[in-house]
C-alpha cells in the first residue's frame, strides 16, 4: 500500500512540478494568463509548485524506508526523475503539438531505466 501511494503522489507532484517549470511557457496564449507579466507568471508558477510540495513531501515520507516505507533515499531519488521524464514528455506532446519524440530521446531513456534497474539492484 505504500509503495502505490508513494508512487501516485510522485506522479501527482511531478505533474504540478511540470506545469510550474514549463506550463508558463504556453500561458501567454491563454486569454486568462496573457496580459501577466513577469512577475505574475511568477506568482503563478509559484502557486503551482506549492502544490507540488503538498504532495512530494508526503511521498517522500510515505516511500522512505527510514520512515516505515518500501524505498531507500536513493531510490526515491531515481523514482522521481524518471516519473519527471515520462510527466514531462507526455505533456510536452500534449501540449507542444510540434514537438517530436526523437530517437536520441529514447536512448536516453534507456539509460534511465538502466540506471533504475543499477539502484534497485541488491549488490
Amino acid at each position: 500500500m505504500k509503495l502505490l501511494l508513494t508512487l501516485c503522489l510522485l506522479l501527482l507532484s511531478n505533474t504540478f512540478m511540470t506545469l510550474a517549470w514549463y506550463g508558463h511557457l504556453k500561458f501567454s496564449e491563454w486569454s486568462l494568463t496573457s496580459k501577466l507579466g513577469l512577475f505574475g507568471i511568477i506568482l503563478l508558477s509559484w502557486g503551482l509548485a506549492f502544490f507540488e510540495y503538498i504532495f512530494q513531501v508526503p511521498a517522500n515520507r510515505i516511500g522512505y524506508e527510514g520512515l516505515g516505507g518500501p524505498f531507500s533515499i536513493w531510490q526515491l531519488k531515481v523514482i522521481q526523475e524518471v516519473m519527471t521524464l515520462v510527466v514531462f514528455s507526455i505533456f510536452t506532446l500534449v501540449v507542444w503539438k510540434t514537438e517530436v519524440f526523437k530517437w536520441n530521446y529514447f536512448v536516453g531513456f534507456v539509460f534511465l531505466v538502466l540506471a533504475v534497474f543499477f539502484i534497485f539492484k541488491k549488490w
